[in-house]
């Protein structure tokens, strides 16, 4: 188990006028960064998805709260992968999750080989478990400010968890550094957030074909977007531009052709 324990705060002296003007700098600061959904002078992470680049305003935006929810208990895979996937976009630098131990037990780790599928390599993901929810939200605003760091996955078990304390939290120590953190959910959440986005994500059936199924295919949804509209797609894994593409409408023929046809029927095309 990892624990980071966060340095206490230095409250300046109430007689202190100087303290008192730099408690209000830092005040008008945060506010500002919450206004801008934790976004100060960043720019975006594009996906490569044309529809939900335009609905994000160019990509996910840096130095900000991503909330990623399963749908299910069955589909933690499917939004695993898909953060992942995100967090692998973000920046070149280590990626580090946060876990409860719980998560690991239940879900198991990242597997090591399978991380290549996503231009990851092994030794740029680093895990650490933590015993409780509160010690993985510590960690992860810790991990935050690391230089060393690139994205912050923090995995939570239980959504109630994630309060809109804990979300403001997050989102200043994102906006101090062009860094994002991304916390996945077992569940959605409910509760108020500062999040610049909100996402569900469930599995679909792949395509399939004589030698087994397709590449996965996920369906994700956009609960919440600070910077406009959401939505709703089908996506699919691109295993050689390591990217999703939007899956096609139909991924399998909608009736097979009839064996039995009359000769005059098949010569027409019928």
């Amino acid at each position: 188990m990892v624990v980071v324990r966060l340095p206490a705060s230095v409250s300046p002296s109430p007689t202190s006028r100087g303290g008192d003007e730099g408690v209000l700098r830092a005040l008008k600061h945060s506010i500002r960064s919450l206004e801008a959904g934790g976004m100060v002078d960043a720019g975006a992470i594009p996906l490569g998805v044309t529809p939900i680049d335009a609905t994000l305003g160019g990509g996910l935006a840096r130095a900000a709260v991503h909330e990623i929810a399963a749908a299910g208990e069955s589909a933690m895979a499917a939004a695993s992968g898909f953060v992942l996937a995100l967090a692998c976009r973000a920046h070149p630098r280590a990626v580090l999750w946060i876990v409860e131990d719980m998560g690991l037990v239940e879900n198991g780790a990242p597997y090591g080989p399978g991380l290549d599928d996503f231009a990851l390599a092994p030794e740029r993901l680093v895990t650490i478990a933590a015993a409780k929810p509160r010690d993985v939200l510590c960690a992860v605003e810790e991990a935050l400010r690391c230089r060393a760091v690139g994205a912050v996955i923090g995995e939570i078990r239980s959504a109630d968890r994630f309060d809109l304390l804990a979300s403001r939290r997050l989102s200043l120590a994102a906006g101090s550094r062009d860094v994002c953190a991304f916390l996945l959910l077992a569940a959605p959440g409910t509760d108020a957030s500062v999040a610049a986005t909100r996402w569900i994500v469930a599995p679909v059936p792949s395509r399939t074909s004589a030698t087994g199924p397709g590449p996965p295919r996920l369906c994700v949804h956009l609960t919440r977007n600070r910077r406009g509209p959401v939505g709703s797609w089908n996506l699919e894994w691109n295993g050689v531009e390591r990217r999703f593409d939007l899956a096609p409408s139909l991924s399998q023929p909608v009736a097979h052709a009839a064996f039995d046809r009359p000769h005059r029927a098949a010569a027409l095309g019928a």
